[in-house]
């Protein structure tokens, strides 16, 4: 044939192969009754998602819901990246629920668009229940979305029409709870009015925690923001935190933690501790404190220590902290007792190798306060510019104290401070350093 060449020929078998491929794809259809459709891989690998309102949640917040998040639960774990949504514009009551994943696949969304209440009836809590939502043994998981966890806690507070004797022995109920998990991230939700603690990690080892929103009212009881404890690898940041109790607390077991661009208030600020209660030992290490807010808080940063106990507290630094209107920024105190009557003991947890740099602003009782030791002397204590300045607040204004506090001072110093020691140093604690040791 005139002008036919091997070009035209090679294009004649594609167009052929095309044609061939189009009709398996549609013979293959007619015989399953299905229409043939691309599929998108790279969406597969997103996995599936479950809405709880297919599974019967009514969300009307006077339905109990419990059982519809159980059921999404139970096949979300079932296929790996898939997500349950709770969505946007329904209030779902849901009463205490633990999520195990013991049997779930990894990189599990739960999307949080809607609202979730806690019930205000005592008998839905039972009586001897330490959490409503809680979250086990997942791998890779994640809580987003712009929704929020309301644990209605009023009636946990102060006295009400609501019997919750049965319920108030447990004394830290936590709303949000993640346990024995790795790889979390935890983001833009929001956490308010929480019975008590609001958002808790317990034995958890990747922790990110960002953008998120806790409120409770400054006089609530023990409504902890962020309680860590046993838990390592954290990173928390560019979050507001509102309470009655200390926005942030680092429990025994802690290491390397990060925590930077976060805004405290009211509150009792950022602790470590309390540590060591009934003679325990507690170890806590390697803790980044920086660029925080603190605004109508008890204390700044602070640690906080029983007598009895045993451990180290070692590698803590805390830099770049602004305070206003904070009673007492920066505080110590090996000699925590929150009980009418506390026994004396001479042995204690040992702390050593903190560093205090950039910490200004106004205070309301006393600039500073390092109550250490008689045994267990704090060491490598290490302060440097530092300008903190008396608001008065109806308060009796005091010097700064030290006492048994051993360490260094790097100009500027406001006000002055004449009472921390030089002269101990922690070389000397290497047995506390193996009993922490991971």
């Amino acid at each position: 044939m005139k002008g036919f060449s091997f070009k035209n020929e090679t294009f004649i078998v594609l167009i052929a192969c095309l044609l061939w491929l189009s009709a398996s794809a549609i013979c293959n259809a007619a015989t399953t009754g299905k229409h043939w459709r691309y599929t998108n891989k790279s969406k597969q690998r997103e996995g599936l998602k479950f809405d709880v309102l297919d599974y019967g949640a009514k969300g009307d917040g006077r339905s109990d819901d419990t059982k519809a998040f159980q059921a999404a639960w139970a096949n979300v774990c079932k296929a790996e990246a898939s997500t349950l949504i709770v969505p946007y514009g329904y209030k779902f009551l849901v009463g205490p629920i633990s999520f195990s994943g013991s049997n779930c696949h990894k990189s599990i969304t739960f999307q949080l668009d809607g609202t979730i209440v806690a019930p205000i009836d005592p008998k839905a809590w039972g009586a001897s229940l330490d959490q409503w939502l809680e979250f086990t043994n997942l791998v890779g998981f994640t809580i987003k979305g712009k929704g929020t966890i309301d644990g209605r806690g009023s009636n946990w507070w102060t006295d009400s029409i609501y019997d919750f004797k049965q319920v108030k022995h447990t004394t830290h109920l936590k709303a949000l709870m993640i346990i024995g998990s790795s790889k979390t991230t935890v983001t833009g939700i929001t956490i308010r009015n929480s019975p008590l603690f609001h958002l808790t990690f317990d034995s958890c080892d990747g922790v990110l925690v960002h953008d998120v929103s806790i409120s409770s009212p400054g006089d609530s009881p023990n409504t902890d923001g962020i309680h860590l404890r046993t838990t390592k690898n954290v990173v928390i940041h560019h979050t507001n935190l509102a309470c009655g109790d200390d926005c942030i607390s680092i429990q025994t077991g802690c290491t390397n933690v990060i925590i930077h661009d976060v805004n405290c208030g009211p509150g009792h600020g950022i602790s470590i501790g309390s540590l060591g209660i009934d003679g325990t030992t507690a170890c806590v290490s390697n803790i980044t404190v920086r660029d925080i807010k603190l605004h109508d808080t008890m204390t700044g940063v602070r640690i906080k220590t029983w007598q009895g106990a045993k451990g180290l507290v070692r590698g803590v630094s805390f830099s770049n902290i602004q305070v206003s209107q904070v009673e007492v920024p920066i505080m110590i105190n090996q000699y925590y007792c929150d009980h009418s009557i506390c026994k004396n003991s001479s042995s204690a947890v040992s702390i050593a190798d903190i560093v205090y740099e950039n910490i200004r602003g106004t205070y309301t009782v006393q600039p500073l306060h390092l109550s250490c030791s008689d045994s267990k002397p704090c060491m490598d204590l290490s302060l440097s510019d530092i300008e903190l300045n008396p608001k008065p607040n109806g308060h009796q204004m005091s010097k700064p104290f030290c006492w048994q506090a051993f360490g260094e001072l790097n100009a500027p110093i406001v006000p002055e401070i004449d009472c921390l020691q030089e002269g101990r140093s922690s070389k000397r604690l290497g047995h506390h350093y193996a009993n922490c040791a991971a």
